[in-house]
């Protein structure tokens, strides 16, 4: 039995495990280290792919390992985040001390499960996708806590992104855009010929020069940069 075949998929498993690893940092209140194992788990999903190419060793458990990886870490782990967040709101229903609001956040998680199972049946979305991925949803909402520690709780854009109206309606965009059919371009580059990248380009030049100036602070920034980049250029 070739080994190389099982490399994709134990990288995929690395994936799975720090979407984990987020959930049970956030469980003691470290909340950017839990941010920070949801890029870690980015980078594992990149590379799980890049291995199956370079291996040839894709496979149908592979691409359903992957997806099931994503929920975790990309769907669930940032629902926590969220939710850690609308709860020091302090606004809510409870019950035994439980706050029942808290739960609103976990629609995203739900979301991302349709998405991904519509992913796995559409053959459209082989270059491109239709409805915004779900890993991006996972690292706009992981780069928001560095965003804040940088910024500290005086600033106005700390109280706008922990104001419980802002995060109910960053659960409803982002829930909407994951099922819907808005085309959004993926960085799977054929070539490198500016007029067939040149969205690429603009996201990766936005991205260095938001992070040279704005440092922690650009992070949401550049993901957003790509969500409204698709949504009003790409078609």
């Amino acid at each position: 039995m070739s080994i190389k075949k099982h490399i994709p998929n134990a990288i995929t498993c690395c994936n799975l495990l720090s979407g984990c690893a987020s959930i049970l940092f956030l469980c003691h209140e470290h909340v950017l280290w839990a941010s920070a194992m949801i890029f870690v788990a980015a980078v594992f999903d990149f590379l799980d792919g890049f291995a199956a190419r370079m291996l040839n060793a894709k496979s149908p458990i592979g691409a359903e390992l992957d997806s099931l990886s994503d929920i975790v870490s990309f769907g669930v782990a940032p629902s926590f985040i969220v939710s850690w967040y609308l709860s020091k709101t302090g606004i809510g229903w409870w019950i035994h001390n439980f706050n029942i609001f808290t739960l609103l956040a976990f629609v995203l998680a739900a979301f991302a499960a349709i998405r991904l199972a519509k992913f796995n049946l559409d053959t459209r979305q082989s270059s491109s996708f239709i409805g915004l991925p779900v890993p991006a949803v996972g690292l706009f909402i992981a780069s928001l806590p560095f965003m804040l520690f940088s910024l500290g709780q005086d600033s106005a854009l700390y109280r706008f992104v922990t104001n419980p109206y802002f995060l109910l309606a960053m659960i409803a965009i982002f829930s909407w855009l994951m099922v819907s059919e808005v085309p959004f371009f993926s960085f799977k580059i054929k070539s490198l010929r500016f007029k067939e990248n040149i969205l690429r380009y603009f996201v990766v030049i936005f991205a260095i020069t938001a992070v040279v100036i704005l440092q922690w602070v650009a992070l949401p920034f550049v993901f957003l940069f790509y969500i409204l980049l698709s949504v009003f250029c790409y078609r």
